[in-house]
C-alpha cells in the first residue's frame, strides 16, 4: 500500500493512532449499547454515533493496512 517503505517512528506513529481509535471505537460501542438499553433513546444521535463508530472503523482498517509490508504477487 505505501509507495516507500515506513520508517520505525511512522510505524510508531501509526501503532498510535490505530490505539486511539479503537479505544474510541469501543467506548462509542459502550455508549451506543447504554443508549438502546436505557430509553428514551434519542434516535438522532444514535445514528450520529453509529456513522462516526463505521468512520473510526474504516480508518482503523486503513491503519492496520499500513502496517502490513507490501508483499509482490
Amino acid at each position: 500500500m505505501a509507495i516507500h517503505p515506513l520508517s520505525d517512528a511512522d510505524i510508531d506513529d501509526i501503532r498510535s493512532q490505530l490505539h486511539e481509535l479503537q479505544m474510541e471505537h469501543r467506548d462509542l460501542d459502550l455508549v451506543i449499547t447504554h443508549l438502546i438499553e436505557n430509553p428514551p433513546p434519542d434516535d438522532l444521535l444514535i445514528r450520529r454515533l453509529k456513522k462516526r463508530k463505521l468512520a473510526l472503523k474504516d480508518r482503523i482498517l486503513l491503519l492496520e493496512q499500513m502496517l502490513v509490508p507490501d508483499i509482490p504477487a
